[in-house]
């Protein structure tokens, strides 16, 4: 498999590139056209020779498997393309809709399996022993789980959910044709045709895993959350910088395989020359490009850490949030001081998991400050989290 990499794509390992990327999915596409296309010919063959519905029906499946080939070379290929004026942020999403596009055949062609199984099972054929059909039912399996590795490999190189989607059919199309070739050998024996059942059983394995590729695809085609090692590669990036003290309102996002941005906000010290402490986030930014890829825009918050009494109250504060949920935090503690009250700003962060409503959570907070003195005012911002 390697081979084939190093032999067909030029600057392999530079997998970030969407020129490299592009090469990685015609390298698949063209390599299941072609292996789909004989499989399907040989399984046609042997099905009008012995006239098994359910070898017919691995044939179509292996002949949309061809069709989902040609679909994801041209999705790769205009995936590929550069950032335009309507599109700033490039076109690698359009590997989504390619994999959407499969599975929506799949889906179809599964349809018209059941259809036709289902008549076989009550106009059943005399069940026939073919060596033809066995090899080629064989034969099929051992090329359709090289295939599947085949593909898993290339999707894990590039992180391809169109790749991984195809390697995924290709180890349904293992089990589907084990099926039948399970159905060809046994028929005869047992003098009573499984032929249509399996047929069923078939068109079921292609509709499930047509249903794995659409959920997969829609939860990214929506904004799914970013993956862990990003969010925490980026916070580790972070805080390790001169100047930085904390953050948060992390924010990623992702328009496709290599087109990732994000947005996040810095804790910085007040005392700081804010030229100085500008001059480190612009350096911050560059760098996280450069290492990681990621095209990052940091929010700079200054904050008072050298005030005994604002650090005081700030610890009391993130107590009294913390007793209502371990899984709550706190940023951006302020406090304006006046002659009659003082006003306590801060921003706290909820989690998904939280079941406390925001109408409950404020009223909690809004007694708990007034207990530590009346003449404090909470001025709260409530936020979710986005990674």
């Amino acid at each position: 498999m390697d081979f084939l990499v190093k032999f067909f794509i030029k600057d392999y390992t530079n997998v970030k590139n969407p020129k490299v990327r592009a090469r990685y999915g015609r390298l698949s596409g063209v390599t299941g056209i072609v292996l789909n296309l004989l499989l399907s010919a040989g399984k046609f063959f042997a099905g009008l020779l012995t006239g098994a519905v359910s070898v017919t029906a691995d044939a179509v499946n292996n002949l949309s498997d061809a069709g989902s080939s040609v679909i994801g070379l041209i999705g790769f290929h205009l995936a590929g393309k550069p950032a335009d004026e309507e599109h700033p942020f490039g076109h690698a999403r359009i590997e989504y809709i390619s994999s959407l596009s499969v599975a929506f055949i799949i889906v179809l062609l599964g349809l018209e399996l059941i259809k036709s199984s289902i008549e076989k099972i009550f106009s059943p054929d005399e069940a026939a022993f073919s060596v033809l059909t066995v090899v080629v039912l064989a034969v099929s399996i051992g090329v359709k789980l090289w295939m599947y590795l085949f593909n898993r490999n290339l999707g894990k190189k590039i992180d391809s959910v169109a790749l991984l989607a195809t390697s995924a059919d290709s180890l349904s199309d293992v089990m589907a044709t084990s099926a039948v070739l399970l159905s060809s050998i046994l028929s005869p024996v047992l003098h009573f045709s499984l032929d249509g059942y399996i047929g069923v059983a078939v068109a079921l394995l292609i509709l499930y895993s047509a249903y794995g590729i659409l959920k997969e695809t829609l939860s990214k085609l929506l904004g799914e959350a970013p993956a862990a090692e990003t969010t925490q590669l980026l916070k580790e990036h972070l805080l390790r910088q001169e100047g930085v003290l904390s953050l948060h309102d992390v924010v990623v996002h992702s328009y496709g395989p290599g087109k990732i941005f994000a947005t996040a906000h810095v804790e910085v010290d007040a005392r700081v020359d804010i030229l100085k402490s500008h001059d480190r986030i612009d350096n911050i930014e560059r760098e996280v490009l450069t290492d990681h890829g990621i095209n990052l825009v940091i929010h700079m918050d200054p904050i008072v850490i050298d005030d005994p009494e604002i650090n005081a109250l700030r610890e009391k504060v993130k107590t009294l949030i913390k007793d209502m949920d371990d899984g709550l935090t706190m940023h951006d503690f302020r406090v304006v001081k006046g002659e009659t009250h003082s006003n306590l700003i801060f921003d706290v962060v909820v989690p998904y998991t939280c079941s406390i409503s925001d109408k409950e959570m404020h009223k909690h907070i809004l007694a708990g400050v007034k207990a530590i003195d009346p003449k404090y005012y909470v001025i709260l911002t409530i936020d979710r989290s986005y990674v």
